[in-house]
């Protein structure tokens, strides 16, 4: 997407950590009042992350990567996005400031919309009603949304990240208005699951992702084409309880895939990692967790309920989950 088209448009503002459907609805705020301007939509982003700027030793379990919220943004039906540098110079900024310099000077916005827990300038001192003011002042819109959620469900990062680390996938989902997935490199691991009849491809994932250790069915891209499997997520306590690592066995595939990037797709919550008596009461339990996993994905493959959600659908048509 290109940043230059941003200017001179309605520009969604925030963080947008996993592009939930709280940040969805400020997006559809921006596309609608930029249907109705006929100019583009876009969204102004930050990288990094101001708690990671803030606080640089606090752990941070990110719901997407870079590249992968720019994948959303765009999902999302965005005309462009810029992703500005958070350093000392934007956090020392002031709120009339960040005004006046990005969104007037630089962005030459035409609306704006934002959420309405939107903070923004130093010490977060800017306020929706104060950008409202400034937006009247400068001859700029200023556009709303939320608070955002579906009876008890919050549509909140935070809210997310707490049922991923709990391995609560499906409410993690009704959050998100999509299934959570990454994407990663495979790389090479100690070829325990050949010896034991189930090769993996392994990944390394960021060492903050909080994702619950354990045994997941999934599903997985790969070269565009959409593959099941069974996957554990951990240290692997039977052999070296070592660094964590995402281990997927591929159902029925048999090929090289060291080097390439896979997406996965975590779709149920099988059991937590354990130390066997034996490598073959292991694998006796890897038969079982295979078998439940084929079960709920050719499920799911059949009818996913939560398939439905705008996101799901724009995700699964640019061939991402």
């Amino acid at each position: 997407m290109d940043a230059a088209a941003i200017r001179g448009g309605v520009v969604a503002i925030g963080k947008f950590d996993g592009v939930h459907r709280g940040h969805q609805a400020v997006i559809d705020e921006a596309r609608t009042l930029a249907r109705q301007i006929g100019c583009p939509a876009a969204a102004l982003t930050f990288e990094p992350h101001p708690r990671r700027y803030f606080q640089p030793d606090e752990p941070l379990f990110m719901l997407s990567d870079p590249e992968t919220r720019l994948a959303l943004l765009q999902a999302a039906g965005l005309d462009a996005v810029a992703v500005m540098t958070f350093d000392a110079d934007l956090a020392s900024q002031s709120a009339e400031a960040f005004v006046d310099n990005l969104l007037v000077e630089r962005f030459g916005v035409r609306a704006v919309a934002v959420g309405h827990n939107f903070r923004f300038g130093k010490a977060r001192a800017g306020t929706t009603e104060r950008l409202k003011e400034l937006g009247a002042q400068k001859g700029f819109e200023v556009r709303v949304a939320g608070p955002e959620g579906d009876g008890d469900v919050t549509f909140s990062s935070s809210d997310a990240r707490v049922h991923l680390v709990a391995g609560e996938l499906d409410e993690a989902a009704a959050i998100l208005g999509y299934r959570w997935f990454f994407r990663a490199e495979v790389v090479h691991g100690a070829r325990r699951g050949r010896d034991l009849g189930y090769p993996t491809a392994n990944m390394r994932l960021d060492p903050e992702c909080g994702l619950r250790h354990g045994v997941y069915a999934v599903r997985a891209m790969i070269d565009g084409r959409r593959l099941g499997g069974v996957a554990n997520f951990g240290s692997r306590p039977q052999f070296d309880n070592g660094a964590p690592v995402f281990e997927v066995h591929m159902f029925d595939l048999s090929e090289d895939l060291y080097g390439k990037s896979v997406t996965v797709t975590p779709l149920a919550y099988l059991r937590a990692e354990q130390a066997f008596e034996s490598v073959d009461a292991l694998v006796a339990q890897m038969d079982a967790d295979t078998r439940q996993a084929r079960d709920i994905v050719a499920a799911l493959d059949h009818h996913d309920p939560l398939a439905d959600f705008p996101m799901s659908r724009a995700l699964a048509a640019a061939g991402l989950t």
